[in-house]
């Protein structure tokens, strides 16, 4: 795959589109309260319009901006693809280089509160998925998952890293396992805070206490939460239209997500009653990603992995040196018994007590330690 044209890229809103944000939500149509006391039906009206109303009159994009901007940010053509990438290069002179893969409804904002330590260690390289953020969107249905993972590592090895780590969850942790699959001549190690895989069934039996919550987190998920997944598998340009010119739309589709999968205070078994989005994040780290995708106009775009993918997703063996890290918050967890038959090679497992799927973002510092744990057990 070919990557050419690398230059600087500065994020650069025109101020006109902020204006239409503010008008936009000034003349939002609600819709009637939801008939329940929780998040059972989703996102509450109470809630929707107090933060719709931070939004247009406290939230400051600006700030976002320019915390992007003081890292070095950069596009690369691959394969006729703009894609947006932060590059940071380590000044340690033992430093590895470090692939860091958000997922949906993520971004590479999430990764900003980990840079700073990472960095100590690691040369860090961290993408926006095509049809996210910064990157361009595709006009051909070929970006899947493992036809990420071929760019990823075309990416790297163009900024001179023939050798490096790959780090990734949600849609991340399936373009990291590609990567560890299908290019292990280049990928020494792979570290993952989701587990991609399915029990195997003749390990159905016997069932551990940890692997009964693990199935009824799962199953919680299926039957309550999953909705937005069949949509944009099957159609995200419908989805598309909705969330593109309504930003309340879109701050709903994201925020419920804010509170279904981070570790909130819910319930065990992950009921949606109990626990709030802010015990996790702030209004303006939750606004911070809903802009992002506000203002890039990425719904469609970024909803359309999920058709790529879902259509053709290879879950197969893994041989390369592998972390897990396995936090409580997380939509799926396999126990190790069960990983095991796909990732070959665990060279490191740990379950935490704290945190949810959106590792790097709810606890930094725990996730720069999982990862530095993983990658020490791992040779260049």
């Amino acid at each position: 795959m070919q990557v050419d044209n690398i230059r600087a890229f500065t994020v650069d809103v025109p101020q006109a589109a902020l204006d239409d944000l503010k008008e936009r939500l000034a003349r939002t149509r609600w819709p009637e309260k939801e008939t329940v006391d929780d998040w059972d039906q989703g996102i509450p009206l109470a809630y929707a319009q107090e933060l719709a109303a931070y939004w247009r009159d406290d939230y400051d994009w600006r700030a976002a901006e320019a915390r992007l901007n003081a890292l070095p940010n950069y596009l690369a053509t691959i394969d006729g693809l703009d894609v947006h990438f932060l590059h940071i290069r380590s000044v340690n002179p033992a430093a590895r280089p470090l692939v860091l893969t958000h997922g949906w409804p993520g971004s590479v904002l999430e990764f900003l509160d980990v840079i700073e330590p990472l960095a100590a260690d690691y040369h860090l390289v961290i993408p926006s998925l095509p049809g996210y953020g910064f990157s361009g969107k595709p006009a051909e249905a070929k970006w899947s998952v493992e036809q990420i993972g071929v760019a990823w590592d075309a990416l790297m090895r163009a900024l001179g890293y023939e050798r490096y780590f790959a780090q990734g969850g949600d849609w991340g942790s399936a373009v990291t396992c590609a990567i560890g699959m299908n290019h292990a001549d280049h990928c020494a190690g792979i570290h993952v805070n989701m587990v991609v895989g399915a029990p195997p069934p003749d390990l159905m039996t016997d069932l551990t206490d940890s692997e009964k919550r693990y199935l009824a987190r799962f199953g919680w998920y299926q039957a309550k939460d999953s909705g937005y997944s069949t949509q944009q598998a099957t159609r995200p340009q419908t989805i598309g239209y909705a969330l593109t010119d309504s930003p309340v739309g879109q701050m709903a589709w994201i925020v419920e997500k804010c509170h279904g999968w981070t570790d909130c205070g819910h319930l065990p078994g992950g009921q949606s009653v109990g626990g709030h989005p802010e015990n996790a994040l702030s209004k303006d780290a939750m606004l911070d990603t809903v802009s992002l995708y506000w203002l890039t106009a990425s719904a469609a775009s970024s909803a359309r992995l999920y058709w790529h993918s879902f259509r053709d997703f290879s879950a197969g063996e893994i041989l390369v040196p592998t972390g897990c890290s396995l936090f409580p918050g997380e939509i799926m967890r396999l126990s190790r018994r069960w990983a095991e038959r796909r990732y070959k090679n665990i060279v490191y497992w740990n379950e935490l007590d704290r945190g949810g799927h959106f590792a790097a973002w709810e606890q930094p510092e725990l996730f720069v330690g999982e990862v530095r744990a993983a990658l020490a057990q791992m040779n260049p």
